[in-house]
């Protein structure tokens, strides 16, 4: 939980290289074509391969996909195209049976392969769900003995919205669902003493998808005679800014906890445009381990079994995690109020930027401030509800008198940092909340101290400035100051660290704050540097969200080169993804394949300009029915291919209408979230 410490899996076969283990982690993307057009699948994957993928996953919804596997694959052996192939199934077995002789992998879904899902909410008798379980067996255990003849590996790949009735009948559409309906098929394979498997736990929803990847190591781990290796993705991820970065932060937390041996990131997008974005979040973790190797991961079940028995002493041990990783629930913080906003408690996050030009500039500085802060009747929208200015010098704080002055009513939003003492005196009755950094070695003397309080106009944010002091030195300067402001009595205080590190630095941070009970608000601050506009969006993503996806997190501001817009939207996003803060709609959309019959890109690209301004509704665009259905559950509505150019559309995991042609279906959709009483135009939610 506080270090980076790759979890080791077996090995697994997979063409001409292994997975796992020790090896590289593996970007993989998947074809959009129809398997049984040759030509264009065959350029799909030519396109990948110049692109760097390392794994290509095609869709086999027939036995004849699966027979035209054979062409497939031997024109780009042809071609010197050696990547691995996967084949995607969903529901036919006889698909697999015959896909597994064309392929270095085979992908099945436990949640439909040789079992019931039609969404019954029938109970199941202990009879039945056995019998269930034993047709299961009989029926998969044919692919498995074919899969070892051939030398095939295989990845049990559950998807939230695509459980069995069976499955839901017992443990709800849950991560614990998702877990079991793996392991039932694992239990098969090592019956068999077939060991060449993977496993995957897909979800549109960030947290559904972490909270279940690591509850199946916790139980896989403690079940299984092997650590078997993972294929990390947040399914259904959508498109643009906002596709990249719940992929990055679904992906990265695990890969933070030392979890993944292969990714897919899932956009509706063109399939090679996932290609660079999937190497963007693997990056770090490999360097890593080409510089450091590796050592090891402590396998969850240790932790929580460390936990608990600890459970009754006053403090807990440095290895024990600051939160439940197998549940969502947000850090406990006091309330403080900053201009018109409340931070902490149960209030949203808020997010706050920082102004780089100089103060000096006051024009210039004038109208980035205003470009920035949300006007009051506007407090919702996706703009910066603080701006940062830096206090470097005495000439500054005569600036901000008249930047403040300019500003007017909107100066209450301007907040201010500094690392200077004397400016940090002068700034507490000038605006409503300073930041005082703290350098690494730097000592603060009590008469420092005592500038703090309640009568204070300025709420104070003490930010550790973390650079090359180790992990567990920025909570222990926090608490111990902490720790004495609060015996003075001093409630106006917040905390934060700016760092490159920021998941593992809060971590440890929560976990010292929560042992002595304080609960002050956070600040969540990134510093990011990196070189290209992808990379910023993808460490932020990884970094911040993280903490937020697993309740750390009271405000978030991003210290990058991004441009202010991209920076606001980005933080706005982040709160989105992790589902502590909706700011506009949220569209649920594939990224498309084979089974895809109508133009996925195009429709999505209507409904979002249609129906963006819906705040906090999610939207679900599917390409077929194999998860569509089972992903309404999670989107208010649901738009989802029936077929060439048909569109059924749905209430949750109610289908409403059905085989609606694709000219019409998006205004039929608008219609029924009018019906339903959710519309609001574009000009009354301005």
């Amino acid at each position: 939980m506080y270090q980076y410490r790759r979890r080791l899996t077996r090995e697994v076969v997979f063409g001409t290289f292994s997975l796992g283990g020790y090896q590289p982690i593996r970007v993989e993307s998947m074809t959009n074509t129809h398997t049984l057009d040759t030509s264009a699948t065959v350029a799909q994957c030519r396109r990948l391969y110049e692109a760097g993928c390392e794994i290509i996953r095609l869709t086999v919804p027939t036995e004849k996909d699966a027979e035209n596997l054979r062409n497939i694959r031997a024109q780009l052996r042809r071609d010197k195209i050696d990547t691995p192939l996967v084949a995607d199934i969903h529901f036919s077995a006889r698909a697999a049976i015959k896909a597994v002789e064309f392929v270095e992998n085979i992908r099945i879904n436990p949640g439909n392969y040789a079992n019931t899902q039609k969404f019954s909410n029938n109970e199941y008798s202990e009879e039945e769900y056995l019998k269930e379980i034993e047709h299961v067996r009989l029926e998969f255990a044919q692919l498995v003995e074919k899969a070892r003849q051939h030398g095939v590996s295989m990845r049990i790949g559950t998807n939230h919205g695509s459980l069995s009735d069976r499955i839901v009948s017992r443990y709800g559409n849950s991560p614990e669902g998702m877990v079991e309906a793996a392991l039932e098929f694992a239990r098969i394979c090592e019956a068999m003493g077939y060991y060449e498997i993977l496993f995957s736990m897909k979800s549109s929803n960030v947290r559904v998808m972490i909270q279940a990847y690591r509850l199946l190591v916790q139980q896989a781990d403690a079940e299984l005679r092997y650590a078997y290796p993972l294929h990390l993705g947040v399914t259904e991820a959508g498109d643009g800014d906002e596709g990249r970065v719940k992929s990055a932060m679904g992906i990265g937390a695990l890969l933070e906890d030392g979890l993944g041996d292969t990714i897919r990131v899932s956009l509706t997008e063109d399939p090679v445009n996932e290609v660079p974005v999937g190497f963007a979040i693997v990056k770090k973790y490999n360097d890593f381990h080409l510089v450091n190797g590796d050592r090891g991961h402590i396998p969850l079940r240790h932790i929580i079994e460390s936990r608990n028995k600890q459970a009754n002493l006053d403090r807990v041990s440095d290895e024990l995690p600051p939160f439940d990783p197998f549940s969502y629930q947000r850090r406990v913080s006091s309330q403080t109020v900053l201009a018109d906003f409340t931070i902490g408690g149960h209030t949203v996050p808020r997010v706050e930027t920082e102004i780089h030009a100089s103060l000096t500039d006051g024009v210039a500085i004038f109208e980035e401030i205003v470009q920035r802060l949300a006007p009051k009747k506007l407090q919702d929208a996706i703009r910066s509800e603080f701006v940062s200015v830096r206090i470097n010098s005495e000439a500054d704080l005569d600036y901000l008198d008249e930047l403040l002055g300019r500003l007017g009513d909107a100066g209450r939003f301007v907040v201010a940092s500094t690392s200077d003492v004397s400016h940090f005196a002068r700034l507490l009755d000038k605006v409503p909340k300073v930041r005082f950094d703290i350098l690494e070695g730097e000592r603060l003397e009590n008469d420092f101290l005592q500038l703090l309080g309640n009568e204070r106009f300025a709420a104070v944010e003490l930010c550790f400035l973390h650079n090359e002091s180790g992990i567990a030195v920025p909570s222990r300067v926090l608490v111990h100051l902490a720790e004495k402001l609060r015996k003075r009595g001093v409630s106006r205080l917040l905390f934060s660290v700016l760092s490159e590190q920021v998941v593992f630095v809060y971590r440890r941070l929560v976990q010292a704050f929560n042992s002595l009970k304080l609960d002050y608000p956070l600040v969540v601050r990134y510093k990011g540097e990196a070189a290209s506009r992808l990379e910023n969006i993808i460490d932020s993503s990884v970094q911040a969200g993280t903490l937020f996806s697993d309740g750390i997190g009271d405000m978030v501001a991003l210290h990058t080169p991004l441009s202010s817009d991209d920076e606001v939207n980005l933080a706005f996003n982040i709160l989105q993804g992790a589902r502590i803060r909706m700011s506009k709609t949220e569209f649920i959309s594939c990224p498309g394949c084979g089974r895809t019959y109508f133009e996925l890109e195009k429709a999505t690209a209507s409904i979002k300009q249609r129906m963006a301004h819906l705040k906090g509704l999610k939207i679900g665009i599917m390409g077929c029915i194999v998860n569509g259905p089972g992903e309404m559950a999670d989107a208010d509505f649901g738009y989802v291919g029936a077929g060439k150019n048909r569109i059924s559309l749905y209430v949750g995991r109610e289908c409403v209408a059905e085989n609606i042609a694709e000219h019409e279906a998006v205004d039929r959709l608008i219609l029924l979230v009018q019906e339903r009483g959710k519309w609001i135009e574009p000009a009354e939610f301005l």
